[in-house]
């Protein structure tokens, strides 16, 4: 269970949207065990509330590099599990 305190890594993307997408992560992350859940939830609610297509990540241990719509991205920590969060396409 997320305990809520989120670690901005990297940003480009409004105030507003970081905040959502915080909240909107720490409400998959504690409705769902499996990861995948996790981001298909995400991705679905920001295609709905921001226009499609945003492209979601999450786990433990994983490297990305890429290319995102200019400020459409978010990395961040809840506790232990990172958060990739952009739109592209």
């Amino acid at each position: 269970v997320c305990d809520g305190k989120a670690v901005i890594k990297n940003a480009d993307i409004s105030e507003e949207i970081q905040q959502d997408s915080v909240e909107c992560a720490t409400q998959a992350l504690e409705k769902y065990n499996i990861e995948k859940d996790t981001v298909a939830h995400t991705k679905k609610e920001f295609d709905k509330k921001y226009n499609p297509t945003w492209h979601c990540t999450v786990g433990r241990n994983f490297v990305s590099y890429v290319t995102h719509e200019t400020k459409h991205f978010i990395y961040f920590y809840l506790d232990q599990v990172a958060i990739l969060l952009f739109k592209s396409g």
